[in-house]
C-alpha cells in the first residue's frame, strides 16, 4: 500500500522598517506556500507566490511534478531567490500522513498526521475496526512494520533511556509513551497529542521522530509495567518516514 506524504512550507517575506520615521516601503510583502505531494514513485509540488502591494494582492501558481529530488531542486530554487529579499518573519510548518495497517490478525486499520509548527508536533490520529474500550498506542524504535506481529518495529522509542510511565512523570517516561484513548462501540477511536519533545527530522536524536513507528495495542497501557505497559498485542502500525 503507498504511503502518502505531505509536506508544507510558508515562507513569509516583506521588507524591514529601519527606522520609525520613515515611509512604508513600496515593495511588495510575498508569501511562498509549497506544498508537496508524495507517494511511492513520483511527487508533485504546488508553489503558490501571494504578493501584497498596497493591498492589492496577486497570486502565482506553478506544478512540478516527478521524482522527488527533481522537484525538490525546482522548489528550493524558487524558495531560494524569494529568500533574496530581507526577510521579517519565516514561519514553515511541516505535515506528514500515514496510513495505519492491520497486525496481529486484526482488522483494526486508519490514519495518522503529524505537523511541526513553531517548536510544537501535533500528531492526530484516526482508528477503525477497533474492540470497544481503552487502547494503548506508542512510538515504537524502528519504522518496520514488516512482521505480522508488529514486533519489527522493537521497543517503545526511548532514547533518553528513561522507566515507562505516563508523559511527564517524574519518575520517567518514554519519548514514546503516548497514552491510551478510548474505542467507541462502533470499532472507532481517535487521539491528538502535542509536544515540544519531538520533532520532524530535526538532528536531534532524542526528539526525532522520523524512522519510528506508531504502533496501536489491543490492551490499556497500565502506565506502571516495565518496560512497556502491559498493553497486550500490538494491532496496527505504520512507520514514520519521509
Amino acid at each position: 500500500m503507498k504511503k502518502n506524504i505531505i509536506l508544507l512550507f510558508c515562507l513569509s517575506i516583506g521588507v524591514m522598517i529601519s527606522c520609525q520615521n520613515q515611509k512604508k516601503s513600496t515593495n511588495p510583502q510575498k508569501t511562498v506556500e509549497v506544498k508537496v505531494e508524495r507517494n511511492d514513485t513520483i511527487s508533485k509540488a504546488t508553489v503558490t507566490i501571494s504578493s501584497d502591494q498596497n493591498g492589492k494582492v496577486s497570486k502565482e501558481v506553478q506544478v512540478f511534478e516527478g521524482a522527488h529530488e527533481e522537484v525538490m531542486s525546482k522548489v528550493d530554487l524558487i524558495t531560494e531567490e524569494s529568500e533574496g529579499n530581507e526577510i521579517i518573519e519565516r514561519k514553515s510548518v511541516k505535515k506528514l500522513q500515514f496510513l495505519l495497517n492491520p497486525k496481529s490478525g486484526s482488522e483494526t486499520s486508519g490514519k495518522v498526521a503529524f505537523t511541526e509548527e513553531n517548536g510544537q508536533v501535533l500528531l492526530e490520529a484516526a482508528l477503525f475496526g477497533l474492540s470497544e474500550g481503552t487502547h494503548a498506542i506508542h512510538i515504537h524504535e524502528k519504522a518496520d512494520c514488516s512482521s505480522d506481529d508488529g514486533k519489527s518495529t522493537g521497543g517503545h522509542w526511548n532514547p533518553t533511556f528513561e522507566n515507562h510511565g505516563a508523559w511527564g512523570a517524574k519518575t520517567g517516561y518514554h519519548k514514546g509513551d503516548i497514552g491510551n484513548f478510548q474505542a467507541t462501540a462502533d470499532g472507532n477511536g481517535a487521539i491528538t497529542f502535542s509536544t515540544d519533545q519531538w520533532c520532524l527530522g530535526c538532528d536531534d536524536a532524542t526528539k526525532n521522530v522520523i524512522g519510528k513507528a506508531i504502533i496501536v495495542h489491543q490492551g490499556e497501557d497500565d502506565l506502571a509495567s516495565q518496560p512497556s505497559g502491559a498493553a497486550g498485542a500490538r494491532i496496527s502500525c505504520a512507520g514514520i518516514i519521509e
